[in-house]
């Protein structure tokens, strides 16, 4: 409990209001809970209690008034009504338009939704074939940072105020004073922007001695040199999941953290559904230095240091008869695990696939595309097609050649297109002692940032969603910006409008990507921005010859015994680049179960080698420098390994980092971009809270997820059944939907990778607020569903469920209502009706599923910019009042309107999807009208994995599960059963026992 929510003393008893306002405790009680009324009463001197007296009268007034009796007030602004509406707006109606996110250079397709004329959403956009309509958390909250109250909008000039008629004077000047180029230099993120490209080129054309840069935290570079030491080329990799039987992930996270990573999770858990009338799925193997999403639902988990994959790797190149292999000898892996990897890989042939880490060294990339052309993959599932980059160079190398300019001053004037350098560049690369030798400096940026403050001129940049550009996707298609807004501010500008200036060109950013594509007509211009892609510009294979030469095994030498430091792209500040977006922050991690903070994770035999547990504040050393961070255990971190996260520590809003100054990037060296060996942790006193949502990871013999292996499935397909009775306590309802529609869902947890997009997806749609840490460590965290991690502690790995409001058929938390504020509809939705809650809370404790949030706190405020990026469609709940999922009853509605509209009989199967379904990757969830016969949610529901949660309750939920089916190796499983026959062996074994004893 935080200090503000200590209990306040009562120094004078008091029962009634009147005894209230007399007391001590009124003006302490008042700052607490009604900052707004008591500033009105500090502001004004009104006395207490005729303050007391005029709220009363407000609050029948507004009674009144909400309630038909009394008249309007009306804004004493003016308003102006449209004299004519703009093409296309129905007010109540929203907007969608296809634009792309970009990421890494890379683009993904989205949709921004609009409200008349106000953006408050993105998704994927199923058009785009990097999407196919599926979102991950950050493309979800990346609205946040369009309305973030701590984006820059104020143009700086050494540290002060200052407008763009002065910086467009002083770029002026640098163009006059350095007219052949010589002494510019530019610095950009990696680019696939063919009108970046472009505008380059032609600025090359005017200053001949200009130099450009591209530098990313978290680049590929290592990917692209191992492509090259394979092929002699830089290439473009791309995977198909889709046709892979075996696939092998050598520290890669795949399914989401790739380019294309929503595609490759679409593609993989295409092939592993299980029905009762198809019986195959692929086999998963990951071989991992950390706990990560991909090995998490793997069908088997190999643990190994980062610096030990490469042996791995080595000795497969080797067995497989890959260019480039070796044996080696004390290997740090099972010859069980390795044996059974190199048979399924040989098996399979061209249908299995190996995928290497970003992280992994270029030879560990070289040597897994070797292995890929053994098997005969290369063609199937691997594709080859030109680098998507352009003009792909090594980041690092690209930031030391700009830095060494700005050193040896050689750089008289540099611009340095968004990112934060100064924050994440290598820590020995001395990249802000550098900057600051620069007389004239422009940092193009979101935010005000170290780099910003470093720099001659801060100018603050355009958001995606208001700013005309284009990037390609990962398989090379050209993606279009297309904003459905213009700029906020008149003081932000875009990259390609800073290039422009730069040349003394005026143009609009829509002018100068539209120049890009004067090829295309009117009409096929139109049809890129309506899909949001330039049709048939995606690259073609090619197919290249392998030509690795041997590889000794000294050269990757693994591991050690030295203690290991891996860097790891976080899941709520990618880089460093969402650092302030509260949503993100607030978001569980996938393994943990998180939020807010950085931690160092160590596995329980490292832990207690180096006499720490969780909670612990230890310092890290490395190569001299030091950071500190809290002690996290996890069972699926390796032993003999340590792990941070990047992106923490930014140190530009007190408010929001506040705690969160565990900045790993001091740590990171040109050499050790993504691991090290050789750190050192000792404790540096003390403990940190931690804010944790789910404290057990095991099942705790409830089994809440119920799972088989494929071959168990195979032979009990109805395996998810249990013996339950039909008591119940309270009584069982009978509805009647005969008449129309009955709503309900179905989650398929084989699919589920617990990316945690299905929880922002709902976040954003339903204006569910985020709290802070003080609130989350309370258990008040308000996210409407959850996703639960479960260790089955055997050969199998974990399993994710994802938790929203169960739309039960006999709800606990109805009849306990004393104002009926939770009913059920007739259409079968267990209704929230804001208006009538009072608070009571007695439906949240009669949930057995711990599926409803309660505002204990104004969590919402009407005068912050972050309102204007609301759900209109969704009310804005109050402190104390309880809210939960509602299966997005706002979209069905919307639904049915435009079917009567268009004069269709009804809401067809696929007219409604939740916010959840939407943006799952994989599909995992389904919803629809259970009416229906052909619908995909009745389907679902006929299969023999579906089961109920909790079904012993007898609650008979709307919402249920299909149960998860794994397909491991038989040489490798200890053949264990599914949890049902456990429970099965269970019952025989306590029937031999009572034998024994008679």
């Amino acid at each position: 409990m935080t200090d503000q929510d200590q209990m306040i003393p009562n120094n004078q008893d008091w029962r009634t209001l009147e005894d209230f306002v007399d007391s001590p405790d009124f003006a302490e009680v008042m700052q607490r809970d009604f900052p707004r009324e008591a500033e009105v009463i500090r502001s004004t001197g009104m006395k207490r209690r005729d303050f007391l007296k005029l709220m009363g009268a407000s609050v029948v007034m507004g009674g009144l008034t909400l309630s038909g009796c009394g008249p309007t007030s009306r804004p004493n602004e003016q308003i102006i009504p449209y004299v004519q509406m703009p093409e296309g707006m129905i007010p109540g109606r929203p907007q969608q338009y296809a634009s792309s996110m970009v990421m890494g250079g890379y683009a993904t397709g989205v949709l921004i939704e609009t409200h008349t004329g106000r953006p408050t959403r993105v998704d994927g956009n199923p058009n785009h074939p990097a999407s196919l309509g599926a979102s991950n958390s950050m493309i979800l909250a990346s609205i946040f940072e369009l309305y973030n109250p701590d984006r820059s909008v104020t143009i700086r000039n050494e540290g002060e105020e200052s407008d763009m008629e002065a910086f467009t004077s002083a770029l002026d000047g640098v163009r006059e004073r350095l007219s052949t180029g010589f002494g510019l230099r530019i610095l950009s993120g990696v680019n696939t922007s063919p009108s970046l490209a472009r505008q380059i080129e032609e600025l090359t054309s005017t200053f001949p001695n200009v130099a450009w840069y591209q530098y990313e935290p978290l680049a590929r570079d290592n990917v692209h040199a191992g492509v090259e030491l394979a092929f002699g080329e830089v290439l473009n990799t791309i995977y198909n999941f889709a046709e892979a039987d075996v696939i092998l992930d050598l520290d890669s996270d795949f399914l989401v953290k790739l380019p294309g990573s929503l595609a490759y999770a679409r593609q993989y858990a295409d092939g592993r559904r299980v029905r009762n009338d198809n019986q195959t799925m692929n086999r998963l193997y990951a071989v991992e230095s950390h706990p990560s999403n991909t090995g998490a639902v793997a069908d088997h988990r190999l643990g190994l240091k980062a610096g030990d994959v490469g042996l791995l790797a080595l000795a497969l190149a080797d067995a497989l008869g890959a260019d480039g292999g070796a044996p080696v000898e004390d290997a740090p892996w099972s010859a069980e695990f390795f044996d059974a990897v190199v048979a399924d890989l040989q098996a399979s042939g061209g249908r299995s696939v190996v995928v290497v880490g970003d992280g992994q060294p270029a030879v560990v990339h070289a040597l897994g595309h070797a292995i890929n052309a053994a098997l005969g993959a290369v063609g199937t599932t691997v594709n080859y097609t030109d680098s998507v980059i352009t003009n792909p160079t090594n980041s690092v190398d690209d930031l030391s050649l700009f830095i060494g300019d700005m050193a040896s001053g050689e750089a008289e004037a540099v611009l340095i297109l968004g990112g934060n350098p100064s924050f994440d560049a290598p820590a020995d690369s001395g990249f802000a002692g550098a900057l600051a030798r620069v007389p004239f400096s422009v940092h193009l940026s979101l935010y005000n940032n170290e780099t910003s403050q470093g720099a001659t001129w801060h100018v603050p940049a355009t958001h995606f969603v208001e700013e005309w550009g284009d990037a390609r996707a990962y398989d090379g298609s050209i993606s279009i910006v297309q904003p459905p807004i213009g700029a906020m501010w008149d003081t932000t500008i875009s990259e390609h409008q800073l290039i422009a200036m730069l040349a003394g060109d005026e143009r609009s950013g829509y002018d100068i990507v539209r120049e890009t594509y004067s090829d295309l007509s009117d009409a096929d211009w139109r049809r890129a921005l309506h899909d949001g892609a330039v049709p048939d510009t995606a690259f073609e294979p090619i197919s290249p010859s392998v030509s690795l030469r041997v590889v000794p095994a000294d050269e990757i030498s693994g591991a050690g015994d030295e203690l290991e430091l891996i860097f790891l792209q976080d899941e709520a500040t990618y880089d460093g680049r969402f650092a302030h977006n509260a949503w993100l922050l607030e978001l569980p991690r996938a393994i943990s179960k998180l939020s807010w903070d950085n931690v160092a994770i160590v596995s329980p035999a490292t832990a207690e080698e180096l006499n720490v547990s969780t909670g612990d504040l230890v310092d890290i050393t490395l190569n001299g420098a030091t950071m500190q961070a809290p002690i996290l255990e996890q069972s699926m971190m390796v032993d003999g390994a340590i792990a941070v996260s990047l992106g923490y520590g930014t140190g530009i809003s007190p408010e929001l980092d506040e705690g969160l100054n565990f900045n790993a990037y001091p740590l990171r060296s040109i050499d050790s971009m993504y691991f090290a060996s050789g750190a050192e942790v000792s404790r540096s006193g003390g403990r940190y809270p931690l804010a944790i949502v789910q404290k057990e990871f095991d099942d705790m013999g409830t089994y809440p997820v119920r799972y088989a292996t494929l071959d168990e499935f195979i032979e009990h397909p109805d395996f998810v059944e249990a013996e339950h009775s039909e008591a119940t306590l309270i009584p069982i309802n009978v509805w009647d939907y005969s008449d129309g529609y009955q709503w309900g869902m179905s989650i398929e947890l084989t699919s589920c990778i617990g990316c945690n997009a299905c929880i922002m997806g709902c976040s954003t749609e339903n204006n569910v607020p985020s709290v802070g840490k003080a609130e989350v460590l309370q258990n008040r965290d308000m996210h409407w569903l959850r996703v639960d991690r479960f260790d089955f502690g055997k050969e199998g790995g974990s399993s994710f469920q994802p938790v929203p409001c169960m739309q039960c058929e006999s709800a606990p938390c109805e009849p306990v209502c004393p104002v009926q504020a939770t009913v059920h509809d007739h259409e079968g939705i267990n209704n929230m009706v804001y208006n009538r809650c009072i608070g009571t809370r007695s439906c949240g404790a009669n949930c057995p599923y711990s599926v409803r949030r309660f505002n204990f706190k104004e969590y919402t405020n009407d005068d912050s910019i972050l309102a204007e990026g609301r759900n209109p469609d969704v009310s804005v709940r109050v402190r104390g009042v309880m809210e939960k999922c509602n299966y997005c009853v706002q979209r069905i509605n919307a639904a049915r309107i435009a079917a009567s509209t268009n004069g269709r009989p009804g809401i067809m199967d696929g007219d409604v999807t939740p916010a959840c379904a939407a943006a799952c990757p994989t599909q995992a969830i389904v919803f629809g009208n259970i009416n229906d016969p052909n619908a995909r949610v009745t389907q679902a529901k006929s299969q023999t994995l579906d089961y109920s949660l909790l079904e012993e309750l007898n609650t008979r939920p709307r919402t249920t599960y299909m149960g998860r089916v794994i397909n491991p190796n038989v040489t490798l499983y200890d053949g264990a059963a599914s949890w049902h026959d456990e429970d099965k062996k269970d019952e025989e074994s306590s029937e031999a026992e009572a034998e024994t004893t008679e």
